[in-house]
């Protein structure tokens, strides 16, 4: 059984892996696209741009409707409808083809995320699932932070359509994997629409809801001008910084481990103390930016925290609601992007204001305001309330 599980969670950890590739891996690839298409920079942002905000919209619903059908077909229906957008994106000539093959998967992103949880959670004892869903996280890391540069590598190496084909292979092999080793899982007790609804009545979940928006907004907020801030604070080589961009994403797969296992102990306390080590980060980078090892190391960190603060978010959000978890991991995936959405954009404006270095005061301040609503929902609700609130 055990042997059993850990292949699960490796197939939807690949599965993750994939499908987050294939929503972040193009920014790797945006100027090759530009060129290829013959488009501006900024059109091309839509691929990245628009993904996202499909998948904030749907995230809340589309896991919900499909959370009574046997998880196996759906698992191979996502990541069919990947493949196939995949292949679309390769051989067509058209951008707009290209945009619509990208937002068709797109609504389809959060229901295999969510169900990624949901099995990984459901595969292992309750006390062990914070390590379960961690190692799905590894997946969710790569995709995010590492697939960026690999895209970015083999359009530099061979061609645009490589890259692509990169994005399709990966899909492929965790559609063949599902498909061969993945056993039927039939869903044993289908919840309504409405009592999974009927969790946003709970106050936990709206205290858990902001905290992550808040948390995700202090980690991406800053990390989204991490390459802009190596190059104008820290006078960085090109290459050097695509080193550390490495490091960042290394150090988050790290980070992924460390979460599960501390998330299995005193939990609480595990979240509240995550504002004031990333708060002291934060100020080190503002103090120490300039100089080349002290921001190597401190990446380092940052990117361990960084994977941490993902696991911790998903945790908080379906601790919240543990009677409709695919419903709570989807508005964990919705809350995510609106905070990265918000982050980016409210960072964008202290940089346009104050300058590159100043981009740390976003995370600052969501990391102030987070640590209200996490010592809020600490005080208000025991473990033992959470279910009933």
């Amino acid at each position: 059984m055990t042997k059993r599980n850990n292949l699960l969670i490796f197939i939807l950890t690949i599965g993750v892996f994939g499908i987050l590739n294939t929503e972040m891996g193009v920014i790797g690839i945006l100027p090759a696209i530009a060129d290829h298409f013959h488009v501006s920079i900024s059109k091309a942002g839509l691929l990245v741009s628009v993904f996202a905000f499909v998948v904030a919209v749907s995230s809340p619903t589309m896991p919900l409707l499909f959370s009574g059908i046997d998880r196996k077909k759906v698992m191979l229906l996502v990541l069919g409808v990947f493949v196939l957008g995949n292949i679309v994106s390769i051989i067509t000539s058209n951008f707009t083809i290209l945009l619509i093959a990208r937002i068709i998967p797109a609504f389809f992103h959060p229901i295999y995320c969510s169900l990624a949880f949901t099995v990984a959670a459901a595969s292992v004892s309750k006390e062990e699932a914070p390590k379960a869903v961690s190692k799905v996280f590894i997946g969710v890391s790569a995709g995010m932070v590492v697939g960026v540069p690999i895209a970015s590598f083999i359009a530099n190496v061979t061609s645009l359509q490589m890259a692509m084909i990169f994005f399709a292979i990966v899909n492929a092999i965790a559609f063949i994997a599902t498909l061969i080793f993945v056993p039927s899982m039939p869903v044993e007790e289908r919840l309504s629409y409405g009592t999974q609804f009927s969790v946003l009545k709970k106050s936990i979940i709206w205290l858990s809801i902001v905290t992550v928006i808040l948390l995700n907004s202090a980690i991406f907020g800053v990390y989204s001008y991490l390459a802009d801030y190596l190059k104008t604070v820290t006078n960085m080589s090109s290459n050097t910084i695509s080193l550390i961009l490495f490091v960042y994403g290394g150090a988050n797969i790290i980070g992924n481990i460390v979460a599960g296992k501390l998330l299995t102990k005193n939990a609480n306390k595990f979240v509240a103390s995550f504002p004031f080590v990333l708060g002291v980060v934060y100020i080190l980078l503002f103090l120490f930016g300039q100089f080349t090892l002290p921001m190597a190391f401190i990446t380092f960190i940052w990117g361990v925290l960084g994977g941490v603060g993902g696991n911790i978010n998903q945790y908080w959000l379906a601790s919240s609601a543990p009677e409709a978890p695919d419903f709570a991991n989807g508005l964990f995936i919705s809350a995510c992007n609106v905070g990265t959405t918000l982050g980016a954009a409210v960072g964008g404006l202290f940089i346009s204001e104050m300058g590159t270095q100043y981009v740390v005061l976003v995370g600052i301040l969501s990391l102030i305001l987070s640590l209200v609503t996490i010592l809020l929902r600490n005080y208000m609700f025991t473990p033992a309330q959470q279910l009933s609130r």
